[in-house]
Order: C-alpha cells, then sequence, then structure tokens
C-alpha cells in the first residue's frame, strides 16, 4: 500500500471517528468523492479491502485504523 494511500485512510478514519464516535462504520469509498478521480488509487483501495483483508461493506473504523497500522 502506498504512502498517500495509507495516510489518506488515517486521515479519513480519525476524522470519522472524531465526528461519530468510536463504533462509526466505513466501507473504502469513504476515502474517495463520490466521482472516480483517481481510478489507480481506488483499486489499490478496494484490492487491499476486498482482496487482501477479505473486509465486509462496511467495517468499523477504528478496525481499518488497526490494520492499517500493522503495514
Amino acid at each position: 500500500m502506498t504512502a498517500a494511500l495509507k495516510n489518506k485512510i488515517l486521515d479519513v478514519c480519525d476524522l470519522k471517528i472524531a465526528q461519530k464516535g468510536d463504533d462509526v462504520g466505513l466501507s473504502f469509498y469513504a476515502f474517495f468523492k463520490n466521482k472516480n478521480d483517481n481510478p489507480e488509487l481506488l483499486m489499490e483501495a478496494a484490492t487491499w479491502w476486498i482482496k487482501t483483508q477479505q473486509l465486509d461493506h462496511f467495517e468499523k473504523a477504528v478496525k481499518i485504523k488497526q490494520l492499517i497500522a500493522k503495514l
């Protein structure tokens, strides 16, 4: 995983947790705008989320942060 994607994921997780608490769930789409302006980064996130980690569509942000911290 690129450092840019890792940092983006951590930033979004931190923001969502601060806004909604530790129980907030999100999907990998939360890391992107509602348009496909960076398909390579989107595919990198999708591959990590779906194929590598085999995560459900929605997961707790705290879980995602823990997984990213191990990288």
